[in-house]
């Protein structure tokens, strides 16, 4: 068991956990990932490692309430403790001294992309971040990303926090003042697809880290299979983060919609106390 030292809500559906998992905390770099499970019975959730205390042997993760499995998780409390914890998982995030470089964030993604930004400061980078979300009670992180940006821009759909508009609005405003020489984006697919287009004209690189259906997180299931360049490839094991530019976006949003019905019926039951089949 992985006991749970300390729960904060971040916002009404949104929880930071710090978990005691010394063997993870000791591996961990920017970029990786754990699964976890709430009990022997849980469906494996995928969370990005927020950040890592080798020295304390902890790793915290953020995780939003959407369905059954990550509401279970939201309401863990400190005491608490999660069944399993694999990882880490996946590879780190490629961290190279660009220059000046736009770190893109969408609702929960601020999170993954937190560490990034650091280690990207810690390189040498000058780094500007430009988060999004759709209220203000939904924008998560942000003095932590003040921290470590050189500019921060907030931006909310309805205008109840920072600027209203979308993260792509006020990229393409950074790039028409400055010299953007890399882009790291981290949110819903359709945010990220719509980042590749505003930087392929350019020819500005481009990172995106893909949030694919998973099971196990080693390559064996092929349930996070993802288009790149014309090849299937797998977000656990090639990735998380990929070329946006050569990503099919359009396929991977439609595979990821493939259990939504699914997922929303086990939601419901789990509401009305119904216990699944064995």
């Amino acid at each position: 068991m992985y006991r749970i030292l300390a729960a904060e809500r971040l916002a009404p559906t949104v929880a930071r956990l710090v978990v005691d998992a010394p063997l993870v905390a000791r591996k961990h770099q920017a970029g990786h990932f754990v699964i976890v499970r709430t009990g022997a019975d849980g469906e494996r959730v995928p969370l990005t490692i927020v950040e890592a205390d080798a020295e304390r042997g902890t790793i915290t993760v953020i995780v939003q309430a959407v369905g059954k499995s990550t509401k279970a998780i939201v309401a863990l409390e400190a005491g608490d403790a999660l069944a399993d914890v694999l990882g880490p998982l996946g590879n780190p995030t490629p961290i190279e001294r660009h220059g000046e470089v736009a770190c893109i964030g969408g609702g929960v993604g601020v999170a993954e992309l937190l560490p990034i930004a650091r280690a990207l400061g810690a390189a040498g980078n000058t780094v500007h971040v430009i988060v999004g979300g759709r209220t203000r009670e939904l924008v998560i992180l942000e003095d932590e990303m003040a921290a470590c940006a050189q500019s921060l821009v907030i931006t909310t759909d309805d205008g109840s926090h920072g600027r209203k508009g979308i993260v792509t609005d006020a990229l393409r405003e950074l790039i028409a003042r400055r010299p953007i020489d890399a882009v790291y984006a981290i949110g819903p697919l359709p945010m990220m697809k719509a980042v590749a287009e505003v930087t392929r004209p350019a020819s500005i690189p481009t990172i995106a880290s893909l949030n694919a259906i998973m099971v196990d997180g080693t390559g064996m299931c092929g349930g996070c299979r993802v288009r790149v360049a014309g090849e299937m490839m797998f977000a656990c094991v090639d990735g998380p983060e990929f070329d946006a530019h050569a990503v099919d976006f359009d396929e991977l949003i439609r595979r990821n919609g493939a259990y939504r019905d699914l997922e929303h019926l086990a939601d419901e039951r789990a509401c009305h106390g119904v216990r699944e089949p064995a």
